[in-house]
């Protein structure tokens, strides 16, 4: 869970860092998001050893929730680095502050919201076994991701 959410904001950071860069490096991590993209579309697929027709039913709810997912993300996370860049969170009132972690609870909110409505429309689709395995295939592939990337950094 850990290794989830620091995934899940490293990528954020590097969304977010990338959106004043020049076209090329945008162009660069559009590409490179592509790509793990297709890594993870393999992984599960593999994982979860989907039938033509259940692969049919899931991969659009999926892509779905995926999409849905990273725009809450998007959207809420940039408003939140955004206020505490700088270190300006020793800058920020009691007011401020406390304004900003109930944005942060209702973003986590939104996002358990999502994933509550996204895992009871798989039920239709796929049996429960599955759906568990889902999720186990979803926090393995973000585990080598991020050990993918360490090695790289470390070696590289």
């Amino acid at each position: 869970m850990k290794n989830n959410k620091l995934f899940i904001v490293l990528i954020a950071l590097i969304s977010i860092t990338s959106f004043g860069q020049n076209r090329p490096l945008r162009e660069h991590f559009k590409e490179k998001k592509e790509h793990i993209k297709a890594l993870k579309v393999a992984f599960i697929t593999t994982e979860l050893n989907l039938t033509p027709e259940e692969a049919a039913k899931f991969w659009p709810l999926f892509n779905s929730f995926e999409d849905k997912q990273q725009e809450i993300k998007k959207q809420k996370l940039k408003a939140y680095l955004e206020r505490t860049d700088n270190n300006s969170i020793d800058n920020l009132s009691e007011k401020e502050a406390a304004a900003l972690l109930t944005q942060m609870e209702n973003t986590e909110d939104d996002l358990y919201q999502l994933k509550k409505k996204f895992i009871s429309n798989l039920k239709g689709v796929l049996p429960s076994t599955k759906i568990l395995k889902l999720k186990k295939a979803e926090e393995q592939f973000s585990k080598k991701l991020l050990q993918q990337y360490r090695d790289k950094k470390i070696g590289g």
